[in-house]
């Protein structure tokens, strides 16, 4: 029996540490519009060379999507999502922007971050500007940290705890937008790169749709300005025209009040 203790205490410790995890404190985003990102920062890339942001942005602006290589969970969900929105805008990596897989995980190496671009290739049809990084614990927190992006091992599990969006960075490594969720809308993809690229990609038409939108970034969404101010124009437009009724059957009613 006293030989069971020193086991029993440990079963007790972990059991206890696993049931004090909370993912919903560890992982979020704290938002940080305007953040310069520590560009100059060496990773590994998917082929096991150095790299840096700076370098794979290409001076482009970067859609960075922060995964595990070896994620059992959403992680291909999401970046299968976000190659389907890439797919359903106009603008094309390697040519307007980069796509990076950021490894969240400081044991990946290139070997796991090669099967996420193996897996992305088979969604787009080809690598061109899509890479996936991988790198120390202290480079990842810098950039992750800087980001506002929280995520925490959970023990019990064997697990990271984190949440599903991709970043939005300026050529020169700033975060311009937060696009939440598994599969970003294609329409916010396209307005967030117009946005980040600061009249560099897009058309005219492209940068006179931004005024027509605005972001919310507790939702990670562009809404359209124009459909809102419609909406309370017409909404007006109806209590102006029933003031003006209103007011025209009160003159008839007096004007018959006061005949013989």
């Amino acid at each position: 029996m006293i030989r069971l203790l020193p086991a029993l205490t440990l079963l007790l410790a972990a059991a206890s540490a696993a049931m004090a995890f909370d993912p919903f404190a560890g992982a979020g985003i704290d938002p940080k519009p305007g953040a310069q990102l520590p560009v100059d920062l060496t990773f590994m890339d998917e082929n096991g060379a150095p790299a840096t942001l700076r370098q794979l942005g290409g001076g482009k602006p970067i859609v960075l999507a922060p995964v595990l290589h070896n994620c059992p969970n959403i992680c291909g969900v999401t970046l299968g999502g976000l190659m389907s929105a890439v797919a359903a805008q106009p603008y094309r990596p390697g040519q307007d922007f980069a796509v990076i897989a950021f490894g969240i995980d400081p044991a990946e190496g290139p070997r796991d971050a090669q099967k996420t671009v193996r897996a992305l290739d088979q969604r787009n049809g080809g690598t061109e500007g899509i890479h996936a990084l991988t790198g120390t614990e202290a480079h990842v927190r810098a950039v992750t940290d800087a980001l506002g992006y929280r995520y925490a091992f959970d023990p019990g599990i064997g697990q990271y705890a984190h949440v599903a969006a991709v970043a939005v960075l300026t050529p020169d490594g700033r975060l311009a937008r937060w696009l939440y969720g598994v599969a970003p809308d294609p329409t916010d993809l396209r307005l967030a790169l117009t946005e980040a690229g600061q009249g560099a990609i897009g058309s005219f038409g492209d940068q006179l749709l931004l005024l027509c939108y605005h972001y919310d970034p507790t939702t990670g969404r562009y809404s359209s300005v124009i459909w809102l101010l419609l909406q309370l124009g017409g909404g007006a437009t109806v209590l102006a025209l029933g003031g003006f009724v209103g007011l025209a059957v009160r003159r008839e009613r007096r004007r018959g009040g006061g005949r013989p």
